[in-house]
């Protein structure tokens, strides 16, 4: 567990000086038409880990990892991130979720987070596992991370 809670904290602190060499202006341009801003992807992270910090607590009072989705196109929309500083967002999404959300999973106790659990949403909502699979908070976590890697990849890696 360490050695993931060390890769979400480097992939944080990474992330962080390489989205803040991205300047204002860039920050508000889409690479393609129809797709997101570098300011929209943050703001949709933001949103994924403000829904997903309530969901790492929940689950750990309950046997299960069902939880409901949000319409992540229209939280961007309607909180016009694009009219954000730059600079605020990164923070945003650096110190105020993210760097709170690895405190919150280092506190998760290990038979709580490798617990199986057969009644979830992940098939719906992570789409990377079946609805009858077993699941764990563990993987959950882990999902959060890689797509939160993959989100910010789109920003820095042209």
């Amino acid at each position: 567990m360490q050695s993931f809670l060390d890769d979400f904290r480097k992939t944080i602190e990474t992330a962080e000086n390489r989205l803040l060499s991205i300047s204002e202006h860039q920050s508000q341009i889409s690479r393609a038409e129809g797709k997101w801003s570098p300011k929209e992807i943050i703001g949709h992270l933001i949103d994924s880990a403000a829904n997903n910090h309530l969901r790492l607590v929940r689950a750990q009072f309950n046997d299960e990892l069902a939880f409901s989705g949000y319409e992540q196109k229209d939280w961007v929309r309607v909180q016009g991130y694009n009219q954000e500083p730059w600079h605020q967002l990164v923070q945003l999404w650096k110190t105020h979720y993210n760097m709170h959300l690895l405190h919150v999973i280092s506190l998760v106790p290990e038979p709580t987070r490798i617990k199986p659990r057969s009644t979830h949403s992940l098939d719906q909502l992570a789409k990377t596992v079946s609805k009858g699979d077993f699941v764990t908070l563990d993987y959950f976590m882990r999902d959060y991370v890689a797509h939160l890697k993959n989100h910010v990849a789109q920003i820095t890696d042209p």
